[in-house]
């Protein structure tokens, strides 16, 4: 018989199935992470994910580790976080593979928005198989939000990072910061610049620290597009980001307004036979520097980033929750308080008079060691 039907079960398998999805962050973008349990009688006969772009989908993963440890798939239960796909791809469609196996019924926690490859559900009730959406798992229904948003706006996936004290200062008032985090918190920041499409940063960040961002001592999962928001191509030619260019890519948004010109064709002239990629987008509505948002929608559509990592000051990180592009934000608290109010903090720009007027973010994930806490925020539940 199938796994029986409740909350508390659906809860326990798609949060496994999520777990392992997990593992291939960084491997299998554009596609989704995904990750699927087959259960029979309340025990698990396997547990696969989609490793990598291009390989096989977990689905079929997980029917065939049933087979080779032994267990028939027939009458068991698929769970997995994303609705199977049921259009050939890459990969042949799941929804044939569930069929052939005789899986009795299956369980997903987000549906396919895709239109390429959605209708995975009403296929496989068609067959016989009764396939229901199950929220009872917000890891496994979270899991998908990124993938779900490239889909259905042509944006990436927005994580803002940074470091704090206590009392919520990322530096000194003199811009003194290294180091607020611990080494630990460090690495943690290293390895997601290592799964990351893309990385961002501002004019101020680049010349206050003249950074690299670049990841380093951790396997790197994909090579990260620098980015820089630059309106008006302030770049130095000397900078690291410059100097790496050709080893590590690098684009500039810049103000499209000096694409046409000649005020500035000699530093893009210089820029671009440095390695440097040049990504004119339009001014900001409100007259501040480039419009984010179409320099994120460009960044998609250009270099197929999913998923863009913001370590930037506050002027760039306040824009991008000002006009509600942040969708993840990682904090790094450390053990340390500097009392001074005219310290810098994380996001500045905004005239908030009340607290309605505060950006709200869900609390989905807590990780802590020698005194550092990270804290893991989505601005959309």
């Amino acid at each position: 018989m199938s796994d029986p039907a409740s909350p508390a079960s659906d809860a326990r398998w798609l949060n496994l199935a999520a777990r392992a999805a997990l593992r291939a962050f960084g491997h299998v973008e554009p596609n989704p992470l995904v990750g699927a349990a087959l259960v029979r009688d309340g025990r698990l006969l396997a547990l696969a994910h989609h490793r990598r772009f291009g390989e096989p989908h977990a689905e079929p993963l997980a029917i065939a580790a049933a087979r080779a440890a032994g267990h028939d798939p027939r009458g068991s239960t698929l769970y997995v976080t994303l609705e199977p796909c049921a259009k050939q791809g890459r990969n042949p469609p799941c929804t044939d593979a569930i069929i052939a196996a005789g899986i009795r019924d299956v369980v997903y926690a987000a549906a396919d928005p895709n239109p390429l490859k959605s209708g995975g559900s009403p296929l496989l009730t068609a067959a016989n198989i009764p396939a229901r959406l199950s929220l009872a798992s917000p890891l496994a229904t979270a899991l998908s939000a990124p993938f779900i948003k490239r889909i259905t706006t042509g944006l990436p996936w927005v994580i803002a990072k940074w470091a704090q004290t206590i009392d919520g200062r990322i530096a000194t008032r003199t811009g003194h910061s290294k180091w607020i985090s611990n080494a630990w918190a460090r690495r943690r920041v290293h390895l997601l610049r290592g799964r990351v499409d893309a990385i961002l940063t501002g004019m101020g960040t680049v010349l206050a620290d003249d950074p690299l961002l670049t990841p380093r001592d951790v396997p790197i999962r994909r090579p990260a597009l620098r980015v820089i928001a630059d309106s008006e191509l302030d770049l130095p030619l000397t900078s690291n980001l410059v100097r790496t260019a050709r080893h590590t890519p690098v684009a500039v948004l810049y103000d499209a307004a000096f694409e046409s010109t000649s005020i500035l064709s000699a530093k893009r002239d210089a820029l671009l036979a440095a390695g440097v990629t040049l990504l004119p987008v339009p001014a900001s509505p409100n007259g501040r520097g480039i419009d984010l948002r179409a320099g994120l929608r460009l960044l998609h559509e250009r270099h197929h980033v999913s998923t863009i990592m913001v370590e930037a000051g506050a002027g760039l990180l306040g824009s991008l929750f000002e006009h509600n592009l942040v969708d993840e934000a990682r904090v790094y608290i450390a053990p340390m308080l500097l009392g001074d109010e005219l310290a810098k903090s994380a996001a500045t720009g905004r005239v908030a008079e009340s607290l309605s007027s505060a950006t709200a973010l869900t609390l989905h994930h807590i990780a802590s060691r020698n005194g550092d806490v990270e804290l893991t925020y989505r601005t959309r539940s």
